[in-house]
């Protein structure tokens, strides 16, 4: 499959939620030419991911990964080497947003928001980082922030305080990695029309939807689709020169942000 990441190795965490940011960037990547790694703590869904891609011509293995859990990283971070030969492109994308205000807020949510969203950013950036510095090819770490690292409320506090960690994580590994070749970028959608809400009732996701609508100028929520040009540009070489950044995908979100 020709395209701008052929030859390449992708891996790619929370790649199986069917409308997900992970699968969307893991089918991209493999339509540019990428093998695409598709990890998820779903093993089920992160097959149907793999599956997808190998029913358009692409190549593609399924890994079950917690990425919260460091020996869960290591496993897949060698079998993505030991299956499609080296690790070229990594996307933190696994991440989870549960809805709670603040003062309602447990320890067991914020911890478990914290292992998954910042610490396995810094487990999966580290492993992959010293499997890129081994093949001494250098590479792209990219991660999925948010809006959320500029702004914050309606019950998300702890979802956006990781959120900026991963910024500040993002411009330290930048700064770390770039004598290696590595650059690390970071990504911030604005609101994407995932399945991340399904969890709560119809009424109040539907509130959100419009509320965040509401602050959108473009005049729609984005897609999970919107964010893969922004994943293949900076996995790709006309992003060598490109790190440490935060490229914000929200259809003006943060425009008007106070």
């Amino acid at each position: 499959m020709p395209g701008r990441l052929r030859d390449r190795v992708a891996l790619v965490t929370g790649a199986g939620a069917r409308r997900g940011i992970g699968r969307a960037i893991a089918l991209g990547m493999a339509r540019e030419g990428a093998r695409v790694a598709a990890a998820d703590i779903d093993l089920a869904l992160a097959e149907e991911a793999a599956e997808s891609i190998r029913a358009a011509g692409g190549q593609s293995i399924a890994i079950q990964a917690d990425v919260a859990v460091a020996a869960d990283v290591l496993g897949m971070v060698e079998r993505t080497v030991a299956a499609l030969g080296r690790v070229d492109i990594l996307v933190n994308n696994a991440g989870i947003a549960p809805i709670k205000p603040f003062l309602e807020l447990d320890e067991g949510t914020w911890d478990r928001t914290f292992a998954v969203n910042a610490k396995g950013v810094y487990l999966c950036a580290q492993a992959v980082a010293r499997q890129m510095i081994r093949q001494g090819t250098g590479g792209r770490i990219i991660n999925l922030s948010s809006i959320s690292e500029e702004i914050s409320g309606g019950g998300l506090t702890h979802y956006s305080a990781t959120k900026a960690a991963v910024r500040n994580l993002t411009r330290g590994m930048a700064s770390e990695l770039g004598k290696h070749g590595i650059t690390v970028n970071a990504i911030g959608p604005g609101t994407i029309e995932t399945d991340i809400l399904n969890y709560l009732p119809q009424s109040e996701q539907d509130r959100l939807r419009g509320q965040n609508l509401s602050k959108t100028p473009v005049g729609r929520l984005g897609r999970p689709e919107d964010i893969v040009g922004a994943a293949i540009f900076l996995s790709s070489e006309e992003a060598s020169y490109v790190s440490g950044i935060t490229l914000f995908v929200d259809g003006g979100q943060l425009c008007g942000a106070t």
